[in-house]
């Protein structure tokens, strides 16, 4: 994942509703929203690595990951990121104890931002500075930079939740898609620096990227409440939309 926003309310009818847009190279193969084997994750798959970018369990056990932009120290021959994703999924630690579990093993990875929910706690982890901490209520984004970095489109799509709560149903949910959609760069002055070519670094900072080889290849709207969840995921190539899939447990 490259772009996550959240509104977080514990102890509400809808506790958790998350939005986030997956980037990756068009030519790395990946599985659709599906049921996993064992039933209780859903989630898309990354054929190469094994994980997954982001997932839900029937229990409302959440995760979702974004790297961090570091060309200079970009290493080949790390593990998938993707696994620690779906070790949480699968597994029965709480969020603080999975995230610390987590912890030592940091190097073996490329630099990661790791945002987990075990139902009562939303717990966020940065793998450059081996922190783990706890996000306050309210509504929050990543990309990938640190946490509360404020990138101009991470700073534009908090701005748009914010303003989506106050619509109703079905108005909010097509306002939160239009957010994903959105390919309005930022202005030169306000782009990040992360070692990339300055019209790469164009093209990566607006929320939805197109671009020959590399781009949006799926957005997500997920809702966790005290009555169950739903999750849908919208699907995308270099050539446009490719589908969706929408499930509700």
């Amino acid at each position: 994942m490259c772009l996550v926003a959240w509104h977080w309310q514990p102890g509400t009818l809808q506790a958790l509703l998350l939005l986030a847009n997956r980037d990756e190279f068009y030519a790395r193969p990946a599985l659709p929203l599906h049921w996993w084997e064992d039933d209780k994750v859903l989630a898309g798959r990354d054929v190469t690595g094994g994980g997954t970018w982001l997932g839900i369990t029937r229990s409302g056990r959440m995760a979702v990951l974004t790297n961090y932009r570091d060309p200079a120290h970009f290493r080949t021959d790390a593990a998938s990121r993707g696994a620690l994703v779906s070790g949480f999924l699968q597994g029965t630690l709480s969020a603080p104890q999975y995230l610390q579990s987590v912890l030592p093993q940091v190097d073996q990875y490329n630099a990661f931002n790791l945002l987990v929910c075990d139902g009562q706690q939303l717990m966020g982890l940065e793998s450059r500075h081996g922190r783990v901490f706890t996000l306050e209520d309210g509504i929050g984004a990543v990309s990938n930079a640190d946490f509360f970095s404020p990138w101009p489109k991470v700073e534009q799509l908090k701005a748009g939740l914010a303003r989506a709560q106050g619509l109703a149903h079905p108005q909010q949910d097509q306002a939160l898609w239009d957010l994903l959609r959105s390919e309005q760069q930022a202005p030169d002055h306000a782009l990040p620096q992360t070692g990339i070519p300055l019209q790469r670094e164009r093209a990566l900072s607006s929320a939805f990227i197109a671009i020959p080889d590399y781009g949006t290849r799926a957005s997500t709207l997920v809702k966790l409440g005290r009555d169950g969840f739903s999750m849908e995921e919208r699907r995308f190539d270099a050539t446009g939309w490719t589908g969706t899939s929408q499930f509700s447990a």
